[in-house]
């Protein structure tokens, strides 16, 4: 692999050259990990879409998201009919942010059932529990982490119903000091969520060194599969 080469495959920015017809020529290591999230099929039709009308290169700014993969532009090139490239330009993630979460090994379904329980005492709320029964045992500080799931179910009081879903996050990964490890997502929904707990959710996030997706009706927090 020559120099230039090495600053294709090492890119922050997902990469992948696709010949006519949408098969993969090559793409970098951080765009093996976009498709685990996203078909590459979607993403041959996002550079066919916004590709210059004339052989050359575009640069469009858009927002797209795969997962938990973010972008805020393309840029899409082609010099002929046989193939055509696309960068897609990232957003900062929690890959990037984090430092590699601590703790002692601790059972994810303890914790859930445990704030369920203290939040449901004196409410209507009726809490839905859709839990991947194969998580092992990972390393949390417990404390923190149970601070965070309670002010996320704080943020929900009130709703007729609290959906809790913890399932694997198939062909994402994560890299702490060189070592890749598999994605867990703990997804809280809920019909209404209180926006002024956000800031302090978000802080409880950054405690833990966990990445937490905050949306209108969802709540998500990703976690690293560090079971040793």
């Amino acid at each position: 692999m020559t120099f230039d080469q090495q600053w294709i495959e090492y890119d922050f920015n997902p990469f992948i050259l696709f010949s006519v017809g949408g098969k993969i020529v090559s793409l970098n290591t951080e765009a093996q990990y976009l498709l685990g999230a996203v078909e590459p099929s979607a993403i041959y039709k996002i550079a066919t879409t916004y590709a210059s009308s004339s052989f050359g290169f575009k640069t469009t700014f858009l927002e797209l998201e795969f997962g938990r993969f973010k972008f805020f532009g393309i840029t899409v090139g082609y010099e002929d009919e046989e193939q055509i490239g696309i960068r897609l330009y990232q957003l900062p993630s929690f890959q990037f942010t984090k430092q590699k979460p601590e703790g002692k090994l601790v059972n994810v379904y303890t914790l859930i059932d445990l704030c369920i329980s203290s939040n449901s005492i004196g409410t209507q709320t009726h809490f839905v529990k859709e839990l991947d029964p194969t998580i092992p045992e990972i390393r949390l500080q417990t404390e923190l982490f149970i601070k965070l799931l309670n002010k996320i179910y704080v943020a929900m009081a009130g709703n007729p119903k609290v959906t809790t879903r913890l399932f694997f996050r198939v062909g994402e990964h994560i890299k702490f000091e060189g070592e890749k490890y598999s994605l867990f997502s703990i997804e809280i929904s809920a019909e209404n969520i209180q926006r002024r707990y956000f800031p302090e959710i978000a802080h409880l996030s950054e405690e833990n060194n966990l990445f937490t997706d905050i949306k209108e009706r969802r709540i998500t927090i990703n976690v690293p599969m560090i079971v040793s």
